[in-house]
């Protein structure tokens, strides 16, 4: 029976941990390891963003700095994970041309995915994977899933929830709310579990270890023998660990375009969220620089770095970029499980579109918090209605839970109404989810040609499906203070029952109104 190192590291540093991630995968690129299942934990509590994440979008930095949470970056894609110090981790490396390993990405996941369910089904609970990259117990996720390659090599990795802190997480995290739609979830902390959950218990770790062993010896029928790192890799590791822990690698490799100089879309595929920043000379309208990020996973991993280096000097043009976008698609073998060219096209596309907002009044920030809905801004003309969101009124407000508003100057929303009138315009308050669709589903009815409403980011992200399917254009203008989804009361807000006030942006307001009925 063919034998394969087990590899268990212990607790380490982020960076150690990320470090060796390399350290291990160029070594088995040059076929100088053999075929590696490595357990690693954290030392601390620790955040990783995906290889192709911004830090600054996806980690609520000044909490980690103030719990000192450690930052670092995974090699893999994906989203951004939080492990606690109980939290284990599971890699394996293997060659790409072994002929246990399938050649579509989906298969290579529903194969290291069920060898590790097999595992944990070792310890007594119901595990099983879940596509694209999950393994789940009843519904609920316990482990994920998801790897990169080299010359020929593969890293495969996966997490298993030991004894997980999710309000931890939260508070560590800008979660992706978009990500909840498809999963039908309505909460963070009903889609997750772990194993002192399941079973009433914390397992000792070296039975956690010993069970998913098991479980990759049956599904590779191999046995594995202990090992520890070699010589060369533990020289290889400590050439490395000074950029593993240097901001250039963690920070600034991803970091965020300021937003005051960009323009930016959102957009969100079955495969994951997308999101678009890129900074545009406005004389030439050509690209100066661009950044592709987002919780999908590409491969191989340099492909996003790739497209972003062809557009960048290009023209910022719909035909231009489109070119450019499936050109690359077409020459590249690129994998991105659940995205196409055609979501990168639009996506980029909509950034785009806020170009025509600059010269009419608009500056760079202000673009960054409209949305539109069906069409391109400059094709919502003379809309007719104004939705406003019940969660702007006072919280005692009698009219809180009611249609309508006394104008009593004491919340936005009077405010608002007054100057939807100036332009002839009728205004609605939106109580909850349903009344939001069957109010526009009414509007495109009875012949109403557009609207404009207000929203959060979030909201905007996991409805937009809702909004094109009803198919009425519209522009969309996002709230300020505090939203559900920045509270965690996102279902609470959907029936209506949100118990905090949020802020219209009144002045980003009347620049829309006046610029759809110029």
């Amino acid at each position: 029976m063919e034998t394969w190192r087990l590899l268990d590291t212990g607790v380490l540093s982020a960076a150690e941990n990320m470090a060796l991630d390399e350290t291990l995968l160029e070594l088995k690129a040059g076929e100088r390891i053999p075929h590696t299942l490595r357990f690693l934990q954290f030392s601390n509590p620790t955040v990783l963003v995906g290889h192709h994440q911004s830090v600054g979008e996806e980690v609520r930095l000044d909490y980690c700095r103030n719990q000192r949470i450690e930052i670092n970056r995974r090699l893999t894609g994906g989203g951004a994970l939080y492990w606690g110090k109980k939290e284990l981790g599971w890699e394996i490396y293997i060659s790409k041309n072994d002929p246990r390993i399938p050649s579509r990405i989906e298969d290579l996941y529903r194969r290291m995915g069920e060898a590790a369910s097999l595992g944990l089904r070792h310890l007594g609970i119901r595990a099983h994977f879940r596509p694209r990259n999950d393994i789940e117990i009843q519904g609920r996720k316990i482990s994920g899933t998801g790897g990169t390659e080299l010359s020929g090599a593969i890293l495969f990795q996966g997490t298993v929830l030991v004894d997980f802190d999710v309000d931890e997480m939260l508070r560590a995290l800008r979660i992706p709310t978009e990500k909840l739609q498809d999963k039908e979830i309505e909460s963070v902390k009903e889609r997750v579990t772990c194993l002192k959950w399941e079973l009433g218990r914390t397992p000792p770790i070296q039975t956690i270890k010993a069970s998913l062993t098991k479980g990759f010896e049956e599904a590779f029928g191999i046995r594995f023998e202990n090992k520890s790192l070699t010589n060369e890799e533990d020289d290889l590791l400590k050439t490395k660990l000074p950029y593993f822990s240097s901001p250039d690698y963690i920070f600034k490799i991803r970091d965020s375009l300021p937003r005051r100089k960009t323009l930016s879309s959102i957009l969100k595929a079955p495969g994951g969220l997308i999101r678009i920043s890129i900074a545009i000379d406005s004389k030439t309208h050509v690209i100066n620089q661009i950044l592709i990020t987002g919780d999908f996973f590409a491969y191989p991993k340099r492909a996003i770095f790739d497209l972003e280096s062809l557009l960048k000097n290009s023209k910022a043009s719909p035909s231009s970029i489109e070119g450019i976008i499936r050109s690359f698609f077409s020459d590249k073998k690129l994998r991105i499980p659940g995205v196409t060219e055609v979501h990168f096209i639009r996506a980029l596309d909509e950034a785009i579109q806020k170009m025509h907002l600059l010269p009419q009044g608009f500056n760079e920030e202000e673009t960054h918090h409209l949305f539109p809905v069906l069409k391109p801004f400059k094709e919502v003309r003379k809309p007719e209605v104004l939705l406003l969101p019940y969660c702007a009124k006072e919280v005692e407000c009698d009219y809180r839970n009611l249609q309508g508003c006394d104008e009593c100057g004491r919340c936005t929303v009077g405010d608002a109404a007054q100057m939807a009138r100036s332009f002839g315009m009728d205004s609605v308050t939106i109580q909850n989810y349903e009344e939001l669709e069957s109010t526009l589903c009414q509007l495109k009815t009875s012949g109403v040609r557009a609207f404009i409403g207000s929203c959060c980011e979030p909201f905007y992200g996991k409805h937009r499906p809702d909004f094109e399917r009803i198919g009425l254009p519209g522009i969309l203008i996002d709230v300020e203070r505090s939203t559900c989804y920045d509270l965690g009361q996102e279902k609470e807000a959907f029936k209506g029952r949100f118990e905090n006030q949020t802020h219209l942006n009144l002045s980003l307001l009347k620049k829309v109104l006046e610029y759809s009925h110029d």
